[in-house]
């Protein structure tokens, strides 16, 4: 790796439930086969990274480890095997696995100590990635809004092309509009649903659903959202209930309301060991109730179509971001994420260096 870079900036995971550490790590020495040496231009901040911090599925086994899953940048170099990239690329890169080879994890060094990592990280100024974890982009591109690509769109869109299949005239209710939450609001208005009703604990969050789709905006902080619900709806139900919350008891309240043969997707992931009862009788008779792992796309052929839909409907990413700054605000931007001061997508942004 003549040439390159040799440490890069850094957040850092060192202990479950405390601020990220900002600091320098040491790249490895060479990269083995499948792996990319990729300069991140924008990383996401999605809510998978707060739960990582948080430990909602447990003690964490692998830390020290860098975090993030969806962002965007360049191709620096290549390793042994590796295809479907070429330096210079301009790429997406995402959790969901592609084509291509699905690389040995990286292995960074802080101090003289291990730092973990997945096949992607994003919150790390200079990254090796698996190849599979990597679409590439036409030269140009916004990066910016690229970066979303990586999941918060992919996921959002997926979730209602793959999982609902929302056909025209349908209804659907949204609960929690974050980041992934507002793109499967915009995703079901480009479907053709007739009433979406997005349900939040922040206004800024449900005005900026309505601004994206959504026919309908319940704050749950501040009414009943169950009461308003069924104003909505009467005894019939949606047809449609996507929860992007984990919370056992608005899963269940999600069943229980939606029509004969109503379909609930599950987006958010409760905590470790929670429970959701539910009256299985009625899925003999048209009701499903579903998970979804990031909408089930195929990045390599569903990045290109959604960014094509984009294009052909002249519709702005830019609206969702509502937030952009350095590796050193991580933590801000967590804080500001968790609050609802910040309604759309947060990201972190890379400065190449002059």
């Amino acid at each position: 790796m003549t040439g390159l870079p040799r440490h890069g900036k850094a957040a850092i995971l060192v202990q479950q439930k405390q601020p990220l550490a900002i600091g320098t790590i040491d790249m490895p020495e060479r990269l083995d086969a499948g792996q990319v040496l990729v300069r991140l231009s924008y990383s996401g901040i999605c809510g998978s990274q707060l739960g990582e911090i948080d430990g909602v599925k447990g003690p964490d086994a692998w830390l020290p480890h860098l975090l993030g899953h969806e962002g965007s940048g360049h191709v620096l170099a290549t390793g042994p095997g590796v295809r479907r990239v070429k330096a210079d690329d301009a790429v997406v890169l995402h959790w969901r696995p592609a084509p291509g080879i699905e690389a040995a994890t990286p292995k960074y060094t802080a101090n003289g100590k291990t730092v973990n990592a997945g096949w992607v990280t994003t919150f790390n100024e200079f990254a090796v990635i698996s190849e599979n974890r990597l679409t590439p982009i036409p030269a140009g591109t916004d990066l910016k809004a690229a970066a979303l690509y990586g999941c918060a769109v992919t996921t959002g869109f997926g979730v209602i092309d793959n999982r609902a299949h929302v056909r025209l005239g349908e209804t659907v209710v949204v609960f929690g509009a974050g980041g992934i939450g507002l793109n499967v609001i915009q995703a079901a208005a480009l479907a053709g649903a007739s009433v979406i009703v997005a349900v939040d604990l922040f206004d800024q969050r449900l005005d900026l659903a309505a601004k994206l789709g959504a026919t309908h905006k319940i704050n749950a902080a501040k009414a009943d959202a169950w009461a308003k619900l069924a104003e909505i709806f009467g005894a019939k139900g949606p047809d449609v209930f996507i929860d992007n919350t984990g919370s056992p008891e608005i899963i269940g309240r999600g069943y229980a309301i939606t029509n004969k043969r109503g379909r609930i997707i599950l987006v958010g992931v409760p905590k470790k060991g929670q429970q959701t009862p539910l009256d299985t009788l009625q899925l003999h008779f048209g009701k499903t109730i579903i998970g979804t792992h990031g909408g089930e796309v195929e990045p390599a052929d569903d990045i290109p179509r959604y960014m094509s839909l984009m294009k052909a409907r002249d519709i702005d990413l830019g609206e969702l971001i509502t937030e952009v700054g350095s590796l050193e605000d991580v933590n801000a931007l967590i804080d500001h994420m968790r609050t609802g001061v910040s309604a759309g997508r947060c990201l972190i942004e890379f400065k190449a260096a002059a």
